[in-house]
């Protein structure tokens, strides 16, 4: 039923070690009165975000003739991250890793951050949520039909990653956009194993981003209905967005980076302009298009804030509505 026009599956590990190896070797870039800007992540070394990160520094180093150095605060959910990223003077020599994680910690008032402590630079990656159904045993034949099942009664159960994550919460937000109660979630472990059950019939409908089932898409097990998104995905066609469907639900895996408000407009200017050239790099991109990305995931610094209002401002109530804050 759905069309794959190519491979999705194949690369990221190896464009992972390749950045490990090559920022190993780098040499400093850095001039006599620059210091090293701190990019603090929340990521262990070798997680999706810290490899993110260095793969924005690797050319960054060039762009803006400054060496950068790694700073991993893990713990909270980001908040360990974001409560470090507060002390750090606002000199423009201090750059986190924002994600969707870092938004929902925010949102549940974990963190003394606020949106209006941080200047954005730019988007790094923008990983759609994407509802997808084991294409062998579902009765729906198109995103249309999936919907309009939903809204006439079908009880589906639906899988994500853990509770409390943009996974859970995308499932609420669906639902309630569709005028529903939520519907029955299970929690798993990481999106790998998510995939596999759908594919095994554990659950009916898996809220994944399109790297994580990249395998069993390409075989034709599960089939991606709904890309919870403005814009469609090439190698999977056949999906509608949630726009298309006229719901108004836009929900990513998302990354970028921000510094402090503080920050000068100069100097807020010259590293959205640096860290922008850098991830237009053929590295950059082929990290993205390894990763089942594509070139609209960066975005510049005006954009970049809207999506995390955005994010914050919904996944405040969203939290409350389903118990799982005060």
């Amino acid at each position: 039923m759905f069309k794959r026009k190519y491979s999705i599956s194949a690369g990221v590990s190896a464009v992972a070690l390749a950045c490990t190896v090559s920022l190993m070797s780098f040499s400093i870039w850095a001039q006599d009165d620059k210091p090293a800007i701190e990019v603090i992540t929340h990521a262990g070394a070798g997680g999706g975000t810290d490899v993110n990160s260095r793969m924005m520094m690797m050319r960054s180093r060039r762009t803006l003739k400054q060496d950068m150095v790694v700073v991993n605060k893990r713990g909270g959910g980001g908040a360990a991250a974001m409560n470090y990223f507060l002390t750090r003077p606002a000199d423009g020599n201090s750059i986190m890793t924002f994600t969707v994680g870092h938004a929902i910690t925010m949102a549940a008032g974990k963190t003394k951050l606020t949106v209006d402590d941080m200047a954005p630079i730019a988007r790094g990656t923008n990983d759609p949520q994407i509802l997808m159904v084991n294409c062998k045993t579902t009765k729906y034949k198109t995103p249309e039909e999936f919907v309009e099942g939903m809204k006439a009664g079908d009880k589906l159960k639906f899988g994500g990653t853990q509770t409390g994550t943009i996974d859970h919460i995308t499932v609420y937000l669906w639902a309630k956009r569709l005028g529903l109660p939520m519907p029955t979630y299970i929690p798993f472990k990481g999106g790998g194993e998510l995939a596999t059950q759908l594919v095994a019939g554990a659950v009916d409908v898996g809220t994944l981003n399109l790297s994580e089932a990249a395998a069993p898409v390409e075989a034709g097990d599960i089939c991606p209905m709904v890309i919870l998104s403005e814009n469609g995905m090439e190698p999977i066609p056949d999906a509608k967005t949630s726009v298309e469907l006229g719901i108004d639900l836009v929900l990513s895996t998302t990354r970028g980076f921000v510094t402090h408000a503080g920050v000068s407009d100069e100097r807020r200017a010259e590293m959205e302009e640096g860290i922008s050239a850098a991830m237009d790099h053929s590295l950059y991109q082929a990290y993205l298009m390894n990763s089942g990305l594509d070139a609209s995931s960066p975005q510049g610094s005006e954009s970049w804030g809207k999506q995390i209002a955005s994010m914050v401002e919904e996944f405040g109530p969203a939290l409350k509505e389903m118990g799982l804050v005060q």
